[in-house]
């Protein structure tokens, strides 16, 4: 049965840098697209990032320059780099995966960052705090 176990949250200052990870139990390399979203208390949910099955990435325009996705398919596991962490990335971060067989050419990334939190399986979160 398929899984995501995010970690790697944490408390830093503003400026400071976090590395998330998520273990991916039973994701077909190469079937499925993997993501990261967020929430913070009261405000909707924020597709962050994207990871498509050949590797290229999308990010949202509040993250763009500032944080990397990755995966190291050997290890079933997906990163999030998070450097020049602000006061506003405050949130739960979430990892996420969906079939890449549901995206047009299976091309997830052109759908962009803001879906991943539509995606069809999302783990538990991990607190991510950022204090000035």
């Amino acid at each position: 049965q398929e899984s995501l176990v995010a970690s790697g949250g944490d408390s830093v200052q503003s400026g400071g840098s976090l590395r998330l990870s998520c273990a991916a139990s039973e994701f077909r390399y190469g079937s499925y697209c993997m993501g990261w979203f967020r929430q913070a208390p009261g405000k909707e949910r924020e597709g962050v990032a994207v990871i498509d099955t050949d590797s290229s990435t999308t990010y949202a325009e509040s993250v763009k320059g500032r944080f990397t996705i990755s995966q190291d398919n050997a290890k079933s596991t997906l990163y999030l780099q998070m450097n020049n962490l602000k006061r506003e990335d405050t949130a739960m971060y979430y990892c996420a995966a969906d079939p890449s067989a549901y995206y047009i050419g299976g091309r997830c990334s052109a759908a962009g960052a803001g879906v991943v939190s539509d995606y069809n399986y999302r783990g538990q979160g991990t607190q991510v705090t950022v204090s000035s």
